[in-house]
């Protein structure tokens, strides 16, 4: 089953007590052919197989176990056991054996210019599931062809595996090389990083160091479940108490360098999948904003910042939908502000630029940027950060 979902282009195998083993394929879930619900024992035997040795004992006393698995030959997997009402139950994230490259994602033009920082923070943002770690790892593997530095991943659990190339590079999994994020993160700063990845922030500890880790020179990537660069500001200081909010947001205002928020939607011209994005930089005026907290202000700054390679999420649907690669029934499930797209009236008018350097090229997403019957004048346009790096060498 497990072989069998990879070579499918399955994201996610789910194998639950009472229920048909089933695999998800560009978002939505399918059930393996002829096969019977699963009994609560094949459940927790598979579950035996893909937990570490004193893995399923936790598990049975706890009711949840994380972890990571790997197949020789197919896969790594993020690992997630779980007790439910029925019984037991196990999602296996697939994570492909190689991280993925920059030029062969459907990504902005502008998204290559993350890679010329230095310092400061930058987060990725979007739901479970929207292509944040892809995003990640196709970043940290081009930092690694094209810059000598010393790259420490934090993650729970470690998925893209980076072989070493001009950076050095050192992958933690939290619970096993170190005991949370907060503690890794302390010791991280210690151990002459250059960049930082941290899987998620999730605290207010873990945020506070992931700040003096940019203060202090390092580049600083993370992650948040958030839909936008307003929200994802919104969640940080929420973080903090009252009598601290205007310290985090003058300190926020000068570290914060990026925020890209991104979602995968289905495709109309062919199967799979396209990223819908909103970049923000961070530049003197939303710095401004933030300083002044000022924060429903920061769209209509992205909106007129296009040239500076800022996108909405409305720009993007626009292109995707002028473009003929997504339906006018998903632009309008994901638009913010469907009452004003007039795209929505007649999918032949050129849409509004969106896409600094690109015309009405759409941003691209996690799908391959070839092929598909899209229409032939905006094939080439796909994968814009592939372009930038490109013009950059």
């Amino acid at each position: 089953m497990v072989r069998f979902a990879v070579a499918n282009n399955a994201s996610d195998i789910h194998l639950s007590s009472y229920n048909v083993p089933a695999y998800r394929v560009h978002g939505e879930v399918t059930y393996f052919n002829n096969m019977p619900p699963l009994d609560d024992e094949t459940v927790i035997g598979y579950i035996a197989q893909v937990l570490p040795p004193d893995g399923l004992s936790d598990f049975l006393s706890t009711g949840d176990y994380d972890c990571s698995y790997a197949l020789e030959g197919c896969a790594r997997f993020r690992v997630n056991a779980f007790r439910q009402r029925h019984g037991s139950s196990l999602v296996m994230r697939i994570i492909k054996e190689k991280p993925p490259e920059m030029t062969s994602l459907s990504l902005p033009e502008s998204l290559g210019k993350i890679l010329l920082l230095q310092e400061g923070l930058v987060l990725v943002t979007g739901p479970t599931g929207s292509g944040k770690s892809t995003t990640l790892a196709a970043i940290i593997n081009e930092l690694n062809k094209t810059r000598s530095k010393h790259i420490i991943t934090l993650e729970d659990p470690v998925e893209y595996m980076h072989t070493p190339n001009k950076c050095i590079i050192n992958q933690r999994e939290m619970g096993e090389d170190s005991e949370s994020y907060s503690s890794a993160l302390k010791s991280a700063l210690r151990e002459d990083p250059d960049i930082i990845l941290m899987g998620e922030i999730r605290d207010l500890e873990s945020m506070e160091i992931a700040l003096r880790a940019a203060e202090t020179g390092h580049l600083v990537f993370s992650t948040l479940h958030t839909e936008s660069a307003a929200k994802t500001i919104d969640r940080l200081i929420d973080m903090y108490p009252v009598e601290r909010q205007k310290q985090a947001l003058s300190q926020l205002s000068t570290t914060l360098k990026a925020v890209v928020s991104q979602r995968l939607l289905p495709r109309c011209d062919r199967k799979g999948r396209i990223g819908m994005f909103e970049i923000m930089f961070v530049n003197s005026a939303i710095a401004n904003l933030i300083r002044e907290n000022k924060i429903p202000q920061i769209e209509q700054t992205i909106e007129l910042n296009q040239g500076a390679g800022m996108i909405t999420r409305k720009m993007s649907i626009d292109n995707l939908l002028a473009c003929g690669i997504i339906s006018p029934e998903t632009a309008y499930e994901y638009s913010f502000d469907v009452g004003r797209n007039e795209a929505f009236e007649d999918t032949s008018k050129p849409s509004q630029p969106g896409v600094p350097g690109g015309g009405n090229a759409p941003m691209g997403g996690m799908a391959p940027s070839s092929g598909g019957g899209m229409p032939r004048r905006n094939v080439q346009n796909l994968g814009g950060a592939a372009a930038y790096l490109k013009n950059r060498r």
